[in-house]
């Protein structure tokens, strides 16, 4: 066993650069001690210090070059052993981040089934079946949610979708109220805002998928188009809702002065 190890031992660029360092130091002290002390065993005759000097160029720069080599080499050596440290733990945060957000998603669904299903939650908000009960767990659980989906952020558009097309956000007896919800980054391809209270909630970035998977931002108009209830709402573009009428009412005046 000693001997396959022994085999298969390479030595590494750097002990190899080492081993070169200390033989042209062995022979530094030699050629040194040969011309102060005249050793004739060296089989160099005695010389002149620039003769010495000019045998001694070629070992000084290699053993110079090496240690500079050396260093140079393991420098790189750490500088990529961390980059790659950093982008594995990066890509392990973000998978965790995914899975994360996938199990908050899927919770999340699995409740609100459970309150339609169970709790017979379309019809909680009439005086005759009302559950105070379901329609505050279907509301906060809602906004709580939003919430803490933020690493992707497009997972936001699947509950708004699932809400819209289970009949939650209808306009008369509506189930969840999406007011103050941050819907930020959101995907809302294909969402039906019509009837949605969208009363400070911030939509900052949210967009559509259209053709071949491209992403479009939804724009301030076409948000004013689908629902009216976006006092105090952060708009697609990051302005404030009356920010925006303003500035927008500006510049139609501008444009009828400079008309006139």
């Amino acid at each position: 066993m000693d001997q396959q190890e022994e085999a298969r031992w390479q030595p590494t660029r750097g002990q190899l650069l080492w081993a070169g360092g200390i033989a042209a130091l062995v022979f530094l002290i030699i050629v040194f001690c040969g011309y102060l002390f005249g050793w004739k065993w060296t089989g160099l005759p005695k010389q002149t210090l620039w003769d010495w000097l000019d045998l001694l160029i070629v070992p000084v720069v290699l053993a110079i070059g090496g240690y500079l080599f050396t260093r140079s080499e393991d420098r790189r050596t750490r500088e990529q052993a961390d980059r790659f440290t950093r982008s594995e733990n990066s890509r392990t945060l973000e998978q965790a981040d995914h899975r994360r957000e996938e199990d908050v998603l899927q919770a999340y669904l699995d409740q609100m089934w459970k309150l339609l299903l169970n709790k017979d939650l379309l019809r909680s908000t009439s005086k005759a079946n009302s559950n105070s009960e379901a329609l505050t767990a279907a509301r906060v659980s809602t906004l709580t949610t939003l919430e803490r989906i933020h690493h992707h952020p497009d997972k936001k558009g699947i509950i708004v979708k699932f809400l819209s097309e289970c009949g939650l956000l209808e306009k008369q007896d509506t189930v969840v109220i999406l007011e103050g919800a941050n819907l930020s980054g959101a995907n809302l391809t294909g969402v039906d805002l019509s009837d949605a209270n969208l009363i400070g909630a911030d939509l900052r970035g949210a967009y559509k998928v259209t053709g071949v998977e491209t992403k479009q931002p939804i724009t301030n108009e076409e948000l004013v188009q689908q629902t009216k209830f976006l006092e105090g709402t952060t708009m697609p573009n990051g302005q404030k809702y009356e920010d925006w009428l303003k500035s927008k009412d500006q510049e139609q005046n501008k444009k009828s002065d400079g008309s006139s």
